[in-house]
């Protein structure tokens, strides 16, 4: 049974997995943590939208892989843990395109009007109940611009963090990037994608 939320004198539809909050007026949908399906919840907190489930992804992972009886792009337990490949081919299904961050370049070098959002994949800490194991693993999240502000919409937590304006969001990334193993992908359009310009260019001026 559906059920609804207040926040804020603003009545708001409870989804089964996402919910969008109102945060001084403004609504921000966000997933939170279920199983190991961090990558789906990842893209649809950057797409501010229920858009994929777990079927969906397990139906790009059959198309990625058909012929594989172990499929390499999810968990052999299916509970998710989907990689890379999937979230690539997820955003190209909607008509945009994940670019690799390459780290060795500033973060000040992002032309982030062209950047539609980020999805960041870092070492999370492993946790059974309530106890927090000394394991790392890693795990995929989402940050995007609403209304002129930038949100930590990693699945995680308990709800939207606002990061803040375009220098608290370019510090937040560098400081996530800090870290050896993370990576992160730029979500844009394709036309984006194909002429570079989520990069902002060494000499603008030729």
């Amino acid at each position: 049974q559906q059920q609804y939320r207040c926040f804020r004198s603003v009545v708001l539809l409870k989804l089964p997995v996402g919910v969008r909050t109102s945060m001084s007026d403004v609504e921000v949908f966000h997933e939170k943590q279920r199983l190991e399906l961090c990558a789906i919840h990842a893209l649809n907190n950057v797409l501010q939208e229920r858009v994929f489930t777990k079927e969906t992804a397990d139906d790009i992972c059959k198309r990625l892989a058909p012929q594989c009886v172990v499929n390499p792009h999810r968990s052999v337990l299916g509970t998710g843990n989907y990689d890379v490949n999937v979230i690539m081919a997820a955003l190209q299904s909607r008509g945009l395109a994940a670019v690799w961050w390459d780290k060795r370049r500033l973060v000040q070098s992002l032309y982030l009007e062209k950047v539609q959002g980020f999805i960041l994949n870092v070492p999370s800490r492993v946790s059974l109940g309530i106890v927090s194991l000394p394991l790392r693993r890693r795990h995929w999240l989402a940050v995007r611009q609403v209304n002129g502000q930038y949100y930590n919409l990693d699945s995680k937590l308990k709800g939207p963090v606002c990061i803040g304006g375009e220098t608290e969001l370019r510090s937040f990334l560098k400081e996530q990037l800090s870290q050896d193993v993370a990576e992160m992908l730029l979500v844009v359009q394709r036309e984006v994608e194909d002429d570079g310009t989520w990069l902002i260019p060494d000499n603008p001026g030729k």
